[in-house]
């Protein structure tokens, strides 16, 4: 609640000031130019009260887990799944929000076979729900000879972090479990002991945990994961929103796709989904974390979709 009634008084306090710094201008004209940067922070405070507004799910307030691994595109895919992640946690970084490791494995030549990770912060969620399903990259490769051009996938997954209200039964009959090494941060424990836990439900649904020295802390972190993907599907279930968000990523391949990166033979990044309007030039920003245009698109257009239902 301190989320929306905080930013809401911030806005009633900024309509005061700049009211009153308007009747000053009206009488003195070298008041003008104080009032330009206290109405362009205003309309920017208004414009994230307006998402936060917009960000009206059962779970859109809750911490995000995000996992993003590479499809089509072999040591190309696994490098762009590295700098996805790199540019989800610059993102994360200039909008305030902590960054907790909870699985990754590193791809041998170069980038990564997948991370999961946790964003940890008020409506990190709402958020990164726009982010969910392909992304695809086009660009010169780095890694092959002759300059070719290079177009990889990789997939993007987010959901919410349960918390304690929520209460998602798993029989553990229903669960295989399984150990490996974990690479953890020390030299000596690296590759030495099975600390890294797989658990796989009936269903197919996985969650593994790598981070932690520890086979227990690792088991839970798996366990928290897994539970989160089930209510994930069982929620869109219930929306009926089940085959766009997960079927469709079945396939991490040309045609899937809900955003393009493209650095060659032109730069533009664009959303590929209906009635998310968003194109930019500007590729470099948006890989340093430059998102918000993309995220406000999405919100939109998903709020505007949700009243016409209702309606």
């Amino acid at each position: 609640m301190n989320a929306i009634l905080k930013p809401y008084e911030g806005l009633k306090r900024a309509e005061a000031d700049l009211a009153a710094m308007a009747e000053l201008a009206a009488e003195d004209a070298s008041f003008e130019a104080e009032i330009e940067p206290v109405l362009a922070a205003a309309e920017q405070d208004l414009n994230a009260f307006e998402l936060k507004a917009m960000m009206s799910g059962k779970q859109d307030g809750a911490n995000a887990v995000v996992t993003i691994k590479p499809g089509a595109g072999g040591t190309e895919a696994c490098d762009w799944t590295a700098m996805l992640y790199r540019m989800y946690v610059r993102w994360a970084q200039a909008h305030g929000f902590k960054i907790e490791d909870v699985d990754e494995e590193a791809n041998i030549e170069a980038g990564l076979q997948y991370v999961t990770f946790k964003l940890v912060g008020e409506y990190a969620y709402g958020y990164m729900q726009s982010e969910i399903g392909v992304h695809r990259l086009v660009r010169i490769s780095p890694f092959g000879d002759g300059g070719t051009r290079q177009t990889s996938f990789a997939a993007v997954d987010v959901m919410p972090e349960l918390d304690d209200t929520i209460v998602i039964e798993v029989n553990e009959k229903e669960l295989i479990m399984q150990t490996f090494c974990s690479g953890g941060p020390g030299g000596q424990h690296q590759n030495k002991t099975q600390s890294g836990v797989r658990l796989i439900h009936k269903s197919g649904v996985r969650g593994e945990s790598r981070t932690e020295r520890s086979q227990p802390k690792n088991y839970n972190n798996a366990l928290a994961l897994l539970k989160s993907r089930l209510y994930a599907i069982e929620e869109q279930k219930r929306l009926g929103d089940i085959a766009n968000r997960y079927d469709a990523k079945g396939e991490i391949a040309f045609g899937s796709q809900i955003r393009s990166y493209v650095m060659q033979p032109y730069t533009l990044v664009r959303d590929e989904r209906e009635g998310v309007e968003v194109k930019s030039p500007a590729i470099m920003a948006t890989l340093d974390g430059d998102l918000d245009e993309f995220m406000q698109a999405y919100l939109r257009h998903k709020t505007a979709k949700l009243n016409k239902v209702k309606k």
